[in-house]
């Protein structure tokens, strides 16, 4: 069982990566075992700082796009990654959708409810 499971966010500026910080961000707050990890920090850190920490707790890549960034930013620094959500595959099943990266409307707060409750999914799992 881990301790912690850490929500790494997209940090992309579509839609769904929007939609994917605050579904995370949801999740950390709810759940005092749930840590978030700062893609931008992960990646401009290229001293390798923060690597023992990143290798402390199981990740949950979550990726906005189909571009796996979150993936690829822990994989070329040697993290592993315990699971990954793709956001758009997810939402696809649904019918709705987020159209703005800044800003959520009645449509995007349900596609962070619809995260939410894959990335809960995901926790319990791995707990």
């Amino acid at each position: 069982m881990a301790e912690k499971i850490a929500l790494a966010p997209c940090n992309g500026m579509s839609p769904n990566g929007l939609v994917s910080r605050v579904a995370c961000g949801d999740c950390k707050k709810e759940d005092v075992n749930v840590i978030s990890i700062c893609m931008g920090s992960t990646s401009a850190d290229i001293e390798g700082k923060n690597d023992e920490m990143l290798k402390k707790y199981p990740i949950i890549a979550v990726n906005g796009c189909d571009g796996g960034c979150v993936n690829k930013i822990l994989e070329n620094r040697g993290i592993n990654v315990a699971k990954t959500v793709a956001v758009g595959e997810i939402l696809k099943d649904f019918d709705v959708s987020n159209n703005d990266s800044f800003r959520l409307d009645d449509d995007a707060e349900q596609c962070v409810k619809i995260i939410k409750e894959e990335l809960n999914k995901n926790i319990r799992e791995m707990r």
